[in-house]
C-alpha cells in the first residue's frame, strides 16, 4: 500500500514521481516494476513545454474514426462485383443497342449514388455523436487539472486516472494510490493489475480502483490506441446475420449465373442464325436480371438511415449490425445504477450502532467524505448530506477507494486530538458476520427499496490482511437511490415483447428486488444472492432463467452469468455504466453503456446512449425490427427475380428459342415490381419479431415464387410463338410474356407488401398504374417495344398469370405452414 498524506481538504498532495520510456511492445509484468524512473515535478509540463512538443508535431493526433472515410464510402459502393459485370454489360449495349436497352446501367449509376450519399450522411452523424462521446481526459499542467481533447494530449503531459477512467496514451506510472487497472482488453487476463510508480501502462486498458496518474510516453500513431482504433473501426462489423446471409445467397447466385450465362450467350449467338446486334441485346437482357445488385445496396441503405434516425435520439451506435443484433436480443441484462436508478443518491437516515454517539458519528462521515478526491455515488450522496462544516478536518494518512471485489472502502484518519482511527465503509453484509442481528435491521430497510451501508471501525492497518474482520460496526448509512422516470415503461415494453429482463446487481439482493418492483418488472420477487450462485455454468443457467434479481454479484460473476445464458442459446444484450460492467458489456452479444457512464464501458460497448436514458433502448429494438423484416421482405423480391432470370434462361438454352427479352422489358419490370417499392417497403414501420434463420426465410419464398414466374412467362412466350408469325412476330410474342411476368411480380409484390395499409396499398396500384401507361402511350410503346397485338393473346397471357397467381397464394400459404412463418 502506497501511504499518501492528504490535505485538510482532501486533496492528495503527491510526492515528486518520475517518467521513463518504455517500449511500447514491453510486457506488462506488475510482478517485476520497471527502474525507478528521473525525477520531475508533478505539476505536469509548463505551458511553454507544450508548446515546444505540439511544434514538433509529438501530439496525440491521430483522427477519431466514427466511420469510414468518404473516399472508402465510394469506392466501396462503386468497386463491386457485381457494378463490374453490370458496368461490361452496360458498356456493351451502348455501343450495339438503342439507348433504351442501356437503362440498367443508369439505374445502377442511381443506385451506387443513393448509397454513397445516405451512407455520408451517416457518417455526418456519427462523427458527430463520436465528438459528443468522446473521453476527456484530466491533464495536469502548471499544476492545474483540466480536461482536454485525447487529441491535445503531448509528449511528457502527466494524465490523472481514476475509477472508470480508460489509459488514453501509453505511458509510466508516476503516482499511485492503490491503483489497479484492468487490462483484459489488451492480455485477456481478468484480474486486475496493481500499478505503482514506474509501471509501464498501454492504452486500452483502464482503472478499476485507486487513483493515480502517468506520464505520456508513446502519443499519436506510435501509441497502441492507434492500432486498437484501426482494429476496432467503428465500422468493423459485428457478426450480422443478414450481411453473412445476403453474402451466402450472392455466393450462390454467382455460382449459378456464370454457366447459365455462358449456355445463354453460346445460345444466342451461335445457335440461332439472328441478327448479330439483336442476339447481344437479348443475351445481355438475360444475363443482368440475374444479378440482385439492389439487394446490398438497400441492406446498407436500411443500416445507414437506422443510425442516422437513432442518432438524433442521441443514441450513438458504433457497429451497424447493432441495431440488427438487439432486435434478435431475448434476454436483457441490466444493471440497476445508472440504468434503472439514477446516477444520485439521497441520504435519508443515518443510524448509530452499538451505543455509538450520533454528533462522532456524523463527523467521521464528514471527513470521510473528504478522504476521496473522485468519489462513487454513494460516498457522493454522503459529501452532500454533510459537507464540511467550521471544526477543523481530519488529516487523512490512508486511503482505500472503493472496489466491486472488495464491497467496502476506506479510511484512516489522525482526529483532531491526535487520536488515530480506521473506518470502513461499505456492504453490511459482507462487513458484519452471518449471524449478526444487525442483518435482520438491514434486510428490513432493504425489503423498502433502500439501500444500507455499513460504517465500521477496523482495529489494525487499512491494508492489513483481511482488514474487514473484526470491524467494530459503528453505523448504518440509509440511502434512497433516484429511480429513472422511464425504466417502468422500459421495462413492460420488454416484458410486451417477450423479451426477459434480469437485473444484475453488486447491491444486496432484496434491495434490487425492492427497486425492482417497484418499476413494475415481473418477477422482481424472485431474488437470488449471487453468493449462492452454482459454479456450474448449466446450473447457474437454470438459476439466471428461473430468476429474475440477482445481488451482491461480482464483476466475474456477471461475466459468467452472460456465458451462461448464451450457452443455453439465448441473445443476451448487458447494459450498464460502470468499470464493473466492462467485461461482461465486453462478452454479451450486444453491450449498451450509458453516455454518462466510465469511458471504458462507453469503448467497449455497440450501443452508446448519450443522453443516459434507458427509455432509449425501445428505439433501438425498433429500429432493429424494422431493418430485419424490411430486409427480409425486398430480399424475397430480388432473390424471385433472379431465380426466375436464371431458369428462363436455362429454358431457353434447352429449347433453342430466341430469349424473350430485351435488356429494356426487364429495367421496366424490375423498376416497377423490385426496385421502387423496395426502397419505400425497405425504410417503412415494422414491428415484427425478429426471427432467425435469414437466408432460409428468403429462400423458401423466393425459390417457389421464381418457378412460378419463370414457368408462367415461358409457358405464354411458347403459346405466343405458335400463335403469332410473320413479321413483327417476336415483339407480340415478347410483349405477352413480359405482359405476364409483369402481373405475376406484381402479384409476388402485393404478397410481400402486406399487412396492407393505406400507402401500400397505393404503392401497389401506383406499380399498375404505371405499366397502365406505358402499354396505352404510343410513344412509351416504341421506347420500351411493348405492343399487344390483338385479344386473344393478350388475354391468354393474363389468363396464364391468374392461374399463377392463385397457384403463388396456395404455395405461400403451404410454405408458411409447413415451415412456420
Amino acid at each position: 500500500m502506497t501511504q499518501r498524506a492528504l490535505d485538510s481538504s482532501g486533496e492528495q498532495t503527491p510526492g515528486p514521481s518520475r517518467p521513463t520510456m518504455i517500449d511500447a511492445g514491453a510486457e506488462l509484468d506488475p510482478v517485476h516494476p520497471m527502474e525507478p524512473p528521473p525525477a520531475r515535478r508533478s505539476d505536469g509540463l509548463s505551458t511553454a513545454e507544450v508548446a515546444e512538443r505540439v511544434a514538433r508535431g509529438e501530439v496525440n493526433d491521430v483522427p477519431v474514426r466514427s466511420s469510414r472515410s468518404v473516399a472508402e464510402i465510394v469506392r466501396a459502393n462503386v468497386f463491386t462485383r457485381f457494378n463490374l459485370i453490370i458496368g461490361v454489360l452496360w458498356v456493351i449495349m451502348l455501343f450495339v443497342a438503342p439507348i433504351q436497352d442501356s437503362l440498367f446501367g443508369f439505374v445502377i449509376v442511381a443506385n451506387t449514388g443513393i448509397g454513397i450519399v445516405q451512407e455520408w450522411r451517416a457518417k455526418k452523424t456519427l462523427d458527430s455523436l463520436a465528438v459528443i462521446g468522446e473521453a476527456k481526459p484530466t491533464v495536469r499542467r502548471d499544476g492545474v487539472a483540466a480536461e482536454i481533447s485525447t487529441s491535445e494530449i503531448v509528449l511528457g503531459d502527466l494524465v490523472e486516472l481514476g475509477p472508470g477512467d480508460k489509459v488514453v496514451v501509453d505511458g509510466t506510472v508516476s503516482e499511485a494510490d492503490n491503483l489497479e487497472i484492468d487490462e483484459s482488453l489488451l492480455t485477456g487476463e481478468a484480474d486486475p493489475v496493481i500499478k505503482r510508480a514506474g509501471d509501464p501502462v498501454m492504452s486500452g486498458s483502464f482503472v478499476v480502483a485507486g487513483g493515480g496518474a502517468f506520464t505520456a510516453t508513446k502519443v499519436g500513431r506510435e501509441a497502441y490506441a492507434a492500432q486498437l482504433a484501426e482494429e476496432a473501426s467503428r465500422f468493423t462489423l459485428v457478426h450480422s446475420e443478414l450481411r453473412s446471409g445476403i453474402s451466402t445467397i450472392l455466393k450462390y447466385v454467382t455460382w449459378m449465373m456464370v454457366p447459365t450465362a455462358i449456355g445463354l450467350i453460346i445460345s444466342q449467338l451461335v445457335v440461332k442464325d439472328n441478327n448479330f446486334k439483336e442476339s447481344v441485346a437479348r443475351t445481355v437482357g438475360g444475363i443482368v436480371p440475374m444479378i440482385p445488385e439492389g439487394l446490398v445496396l438497400l441492406t446498407s441503405v436500411a443500416f445507414a438511415i437506422g443510425v442516422v434516425r437513432l442518432g438524433r435520439k442521441q443514441c450513438l451506435v458504433q457497429e451497424l449490425p447493432a441495431i440488427e443484433g438487439l432486435a434478435r436480443v431475448d434476454v436483457v441484462c441490466l444493471d440497476k445504477t445508472g440504468t434503472l436508478t439514477e446516477g444520485g443518491m439521497d441520504v435519508t437516515e443515518v443510524r448509530p450502532l452499538n451505543g455509538s454517539d450520533e454528533a462522532y458519528v456524523t463527523r467521521v462521515l464528514r471527513n470521510f467524505g473528504s478522504s476521496d478526491p473522485r468519489p462513487n455515488a454513494s460516498l457522493q450522496a454522503i459529501i452532500d448530506a454533510y459537507p464540511e462544516g467550521d471544526e477543523p478536518a481530519w488529516t487523512v494518512t490512508d486511503a482505500m477507494p472503493f472496489s466491486s471485489a472488495r464491497k467496502y472502502s476506506g479510511a484512516a484518519f489522525t482526529e483532531a486530538g491526535g487520536t488515530d482511527s480506521v473506518w470502513l465503509l461499505g456492504a453490511p453484509d459482507v462487513l458484519l458476520s452471518e449471524g449478526d442481528a444487525t442483518l435482520t435491521e438491514i434486510e428490513q430497510l432493504n425489503e423498502q427499496g433502500l439501500r444500507v451501508l455499513l460504517l465500521a471501525r477496523a482495529e489494525g492497518e487499512l491494508d492489513a490482511p483481511g482488514a474487514a474482520a473484526g470491524a467494530a460496526p459503528t453505523a448504518l448509512v440509509v440511502l434512497e437511490q433516484r429511480l429513472r422516470p422511464d425504466a417502468g415503461d422500459t421495462l413492460a415494453y420488454f416484458a410486451d415483447q417477450n423479451v426477459a429482463t434480469k437485473v444484475i446487481s453488486g447491491d444486496n439482493a432484496v434491495s434490487v428486488g425492492a427497486v425492482a418492483g417497484k418499476l413494475g418488472l415481473a418477477g422482481a420477487e424472485h431474488t437470488l444472492d449471487a453468493r449462492r450462485l452454482p459454479g456450474d455454468p448449466d446450473e447457474m443457467a437454470t438459476a439466471l432463467e428461473e430468476n429474475a434479481v440477482f445481488g451482491r454479484v461480482t464483476p466475474q460473476q456477471k461475466r459468467d452469468m452472460v456465458a451462461a445464458l448464451q450457452s443455453r442459446g439465448h441473445t443476451v444484450a448487458m447494459t450498464g455504466d460502470g468499470v464493473n460492467d466492462v467485461l461482461a458489456l465486453k462478452d454479451a452479444d450486444i453491450g449498451v453503456s450509458m453516455g454518462s457512464g466510465s469511458e471504458a464501458t462507453r469503448a467497449v460497448a455497440q450501443i452508446v446512449l448519450l443522453n443516459n436514458s434507458f427509455a432509449t433502448l425501445p428505439s433501438v429494438v425498433a429500429e432493429g425490427r424494422r431493418v430485419i423484416g424490411n430486409i427480409t421482405r425486398v430480399a424475397t423480391l430480388f432473390l424471385t427475380k433472379t431465380v426466375y432470370s436464371v431458369l428462363l434462361a436455362i429454358l431457353v438454352v434447352c429449347t433453342q428459342v430466341e430469349y424473350p427479352f430485351l435488356p429494356r422489358h426487364l429495367t421496366l419490370l424490375s423498376t416497377l415490381t423490385i426496385g421502387v417499392p423496395a426502397f419505400f417497403l425497405a425504410l417503412a414501420p415494422n414491428k415484427e419479431r425478429a426471427q432467425p434463420h435469414f437466408v432460409r426465410r428468403v429462400m423458401r419464398y423466393a425459390i417457389p415464387s421464381g418457378v412460378i414466374a419463370a414457368a408462367a412467362t415461358f409457358a405464354t412466350y411458347l403459346v405466343a410463338r405458335h400463335y403469332y408469325s410473320g413479321e413483327g412476330a417476336l415483339e407480340a410474342e415478347t410483349s405477352a410474356a413480359t405482359l405476364t411476368l409483369f402481373l405475376v411480380s406484381m402479384w409476388v409484390l402485393a404478397i410481400i407488401a402486406r399487412p396492407y395499409t393505406w400507402w401500400r396499398v397505393g404503392l401497389v396500384a401506383a406499380m399498375g398504374l404505371g405499366f397502365l401507361i406505358v402499354l396505352v402511350v404510343p410513344w412509351l410503346q416504341d421506347f420500351f417495344a411493348l405492343k399487344l397485338v390483338g385479344a386473344p393473346m393478350p388475354w391468354t397471357a393474363v389468363g396464364i398469370a391468374v392461374a399463377a397467381a392463385v397457384l403463388l397464394e396456395f404455395v405461400w400459404r403451404w410454405v408458411g405452414r409447413r415451415f412456420g412463418a
